[in-house]
């Protein structure tokens, strides 16, 4: 049975806060009986990525779970008021409607408050070009509630955690049944 939910974490960083977050979300599905997939596009490989071979086998892997999912969420940093370019590289890759009849949960980590409309202005026009229709509103979190705690682990603040929760709560329960 595959999962109906994936997760794409678009940090160019191992250790990364973005991490605690994604911590989170693994374990609001986990919770509820739902195992989600993840790609973490660091991993791809870096040259399939960069010179668009959209015929990697990895790259094909990755776009087989999005359109097995009805569920996609996007974790990306803030990176000079827009999401990462490791991400960028990968929606690149995705078919022209990769994400047609998909719900979409945006979920950004910045640095302060000014870059929260990123998501709408940055993330959300290419996620539409890529046939998406069902975006919710997404999610913000800035680092300063995102406490490190040592061994690549970190902790949302329960300011964050509820927000998170908010935009996970979002989901329409219906898009969760198997």
């Amino acid at each position: 049975m595959m999962s109906k939910v994936t997760i794409i974490s678009g940090s160019p960083s191992e250790e990364t806060r973005l991490n605690g977050v994604l911590h989170d979300i693994f374990n609001h599905f986990n919770g509820i009986g739902i195992a989600p997939e993840i790609i973490d596009v660091r991993l791809l490989p870096s040259e399939d990525l960069i010179q668009a071979r959209f015929d990697s086998g990895e790259i094909i892997e990755a776009n087989k779970k999005l359109e097995d999912s009805s569920i996609i969420i996007i974790l990306t940093p803030v990176f000079k008021a827009s999401y990462s370019g490791v991400l960028k590289t990968y929606l690149d890759l995705l078919p022209q409607n990769g994400l047609e009849g998909k719900t979409i949960l945006p979920i950004a980590v910045g640095g302060t408050f000014g870059h929260l409309l990123m998501i709408d202005y940055a993330l959300k026009p290419v996620l539409t070009a890529l046939g998406a229709t069902h975006i919710l509103k997404g999610g913000y979190i800035l680092d300063s509630q995102i406490k490190k705690l040592g061994n690549n682990r970190y902790e949302l603040d329960s300011e964050a955690k509820k927000r998170l929760a908010s935009s996970l709560n979002s989901i329409k329960p219906s898009l969760l049944t198997v």
